[in-house]
């Protein structure tokens, strides 16, 4: 009896260390970069306190100290005061260095508690950023879509918002709220999204740059991601479209053209991604490598940035194509957007080719080694 009752123990045991062994592998798998649909090139480290708790014993912790901050006496109840409290909580509990996912969802649950003991509504979604954050909208006779795409904005802790109004014949000027933090720049003559972006980079005062267009509605907490990309050390952090992408055989030239400019620079993880899909953000420190002139052609942007030695990643997937309005200029085989876009990407393997020559990052192969290659197949 002795005997089958250890025997019984071990393998107990047993069980019990295999189990547990299973769950700190599944805590580690989904604790491991940014873990929303598309996440690819930041993965942030994560904050060891918290590796393996579940989301909703955060959640209760996070409500619970975005609580007692509201109920502090003597203390200014309001959106900068909250973010304030939560930097200096997420900072002491290490929640500044959780995956993106586990953050959000810390910053939502922080809120939801402070505003509760607070009596608040309407308020920022707090992120622990060491920098100021700067969102530049251009828009172009969007009073329909630009109220919604600025309500989004204002709902995270941006130092400023700048609105490039270009080309307005609309309400738009008007629809734009007089919110402190937003200015607005008007220009009668229609400048085009890259140019009205490079203006609105050249006055911005932040450390981090958000770039959106007023036709095209993007949640906050998307956003945030873009944010905290950059805040972590990326210069670059591009929108990840691979998802949303067809078969190579099925891509259009601008696409092609996307993934091979990515390719020449030695950067093959990036894929299609580019500075040419909005949102995207850049560093202070990207600005200043590459010049805000240079925005005006995104990829060429992109180009000196990479050749430069920057960092650049894709933190999450936002789906921009199918909220892409379809104008005459952007539809159909060959149409004049896409004839600019290719046109940009050779601008862009040109300049780089003065400085790091005509092959970029490919080799050349003499011809006994590309026969080699060709007789192994």
């Amino acid at each position: 009896m002795v005997m089958v009752t250890r025997q019984k123990m071990k393998v107990r045991r047993k069980r019990r260390s295999g189990s547990s062994a299973r769950l700190r592998g599944g805590a580690i798998r989904r604790s491991s970069g940014f873990s929303r649909k598309g996440r690819r090139g930041v993965r942030p480290s994560t904050g060891k306190r918290y590796a393996g708790i579940p989301l909703q014993r955060l959640k209760a912790k996070a409500w619970a100290a975005g609580a007692r901050a509201a109920a502090q006496d003597g203390a200014e109840k309001g959106s900068p005061q909250m973010q304030a409290c939560f930097q200096a909580w997420a900072q002491a509990e290490r929640v500044d260095q959780l995956p993106f996912t586990a953050l959000l969802t810390a910053s939502l649950a922080y809120r939801r508690g402070y505003a509760h003991a607070a009596g608040l509504s309407k308020m920022w979604i707090p992120l622990p950023l060491k920098g100021r954050a700067s969102a530049i909208v251009t828009a172009s006779n969007e009073e329909q879509t630009l109220p919604a795409v600025l309500a989004e904005l204002r709902k995270l802790p941006l130092h400023e918002i700048i609105v490039v109004l270009n080309g307005c014949d609309d309400a738009s000027f008007t629809v734009v709220d007089r919110d402190p933090r937003i200015t607005r720049l008007s220009f009668p003559e229609r400048l085009g999204h890259d140019v009205g972006r490079a203006i609105g980079a050249a006055i911005a005062t932040g450390d981090i740059l958000l770039f959106t267009d007023g036709d095209m509605c993007v949640a906050a907490e998307d956003l945030a991601a873009f944010l905290i990309a950059i805040d972590r050390g990326e210069d670059l952090a591009l929108n990840d479209l691979t998802p949303h992408l067809p078969r190579f055989s099925q891509q259009d030239e601008v696409t092609r053209c996307k993934a091979f400019l990515n390719l020449a620079l030695g950067h093959p993880e990036l894929k299609a991604n580019s500075l040419t899909a909005v949102p995207n953000a850049l560093s202070r420190r990207a600005v200043r490598t590459v010049g805000t002139a240079a925005l005006i052609v995104p990829p060429k942007a992109q180009a000196l940035a990479l050749v430069r030695g920057l960092k650049a990643g894709a933190p999450i997937s936002v789906d921009v194509i199918r909220k892409n309005r379809l104008r005459t200029s952007n539809s159909g085989a060959g149409n004049a957007v896409a004839r600019m876009i290719v046109g940009d990407h050779l601008e862009a393997l040109g300049e780089v080719m003065k400085t790091e020559g005509v092959r970029l990052r490919f080799s050349t192969i003499g011809r006994s080694e590309l026969a080699k290659v060709r007789n192994a197949r």
